[in-house]
């Protein structure tokens, strides 16, 4: 998983959390990556670097090359394991919930429109179906599957 700096024509920044690089211009592509604020798709990567500290001794060449590979490894070991605890709330969460399988659209727009008990609910859609209902202000979140719940 990585974490990439984004910002939209309005200038609001934010997080988006990708599984890959490749995962993130597929998503770009389709038109799934939105302003949280604006909700626009006119959205793009800002350059971003991991943070290194560094202290205030002088250091010869070598020494700055392994603070800032170690530095660099930290930050994206921090952030596989802040990912992976993401990723089994979001898991617990959902088999918590109702499954209504390929009833999900339909489910999540009665519920959003009132004609339904609210309650937490999963279920199939398509990438169609999600972007109609994420533009009808309806909230979706797709959760992986874990390796294990695979056929």
């Amino acid at each position: 998983m990585i974490v990439l700096d984004l910002t939209c024509t309005k200038d609001h920044r934010f997080e988006g959390w990708f599984a890959s690089h490749d995962d993130f211009e597929r998503q770009h592509t389709n038109g799934l990556v939105t302003c949280p604020l604006c909700a626009t798709r006119e959205v793009r990567k800002l350059p971003s670097a991991p943070h290194v500290q560094r202290s205030s001794n002088n250091h010869d060449k070598t020494s700055e090359s392994m603070t800032l590979e170690s530095s660099a490894s930290d930050v994206t070991l921090e952030h596989s394991q802040m990912l992976a605890q993401l990723l089994s709330k979001l898991r617990e969460s959902a088999a918590q919930s109702e499954d209504v399988g390929k009833n999900f659209p339909e489910e999540a727009r009665r519920i959003h429109r009132g004609d339904a008990e609210e309650r937490a609910i999963k279920g199939e859609a398509s990438l169609a179906d999600l972007e109609s209902l994420l533009e009808e202000g309806i909230s979706v979140l797709p959760v992986p599957p874990a390796k294990e719940d695979l056929h």
